[in-house]
């Protein structure tokens, strides 16, 4: 089955609500949507009740369909490894603070 967004490749570095929950959208619409989290810190929605089967229920709703990775944002092997890998995105969907990506390269 086709999907509306069937093809689209989207980098997905937010956390908590706003972030997530847009590309919670674009993955149902069929984008494949691979999601960066923290090795270190944990997303606070991945450790907010109320849980089922050991998870948190919000984590698993928002990040449904979506494929995750854990990257150190402070690691440079972390960082050449998303350099390598960008161009192979259509889209790149960030919520930090305003220059963290200049700062990341």
């Amino acid at each position: 089955m086709t999907t509306a967004l069937n093809g689209l490749k989207i980098l997905d570095f937010s956390t908590l609500l706003p972030g997530p929950f847009a590309t919670m959208y674009l993955a149902d619409m069929g984008a494949e949507v691979i999601h960066i989290e923290s090795p270190t810190r944990p997303d606070l929605v991945r450790i907010m009740p109320p849980y089922a089967n050991g998870q948190a229920t919000s984590h698993s709703y928002l990040n449904r369909n979506k494929q995750s990775i854990a990257l150190d944002l402070k690691d440079p092997a972390s960082i050449e490894l998303i350099k390598s890998r960008i161009s192979e995105f259509d889209i790149v969907v960030e919520q930090f603070r305003p220059s963290v990506m200049q700062r990341l390269g």
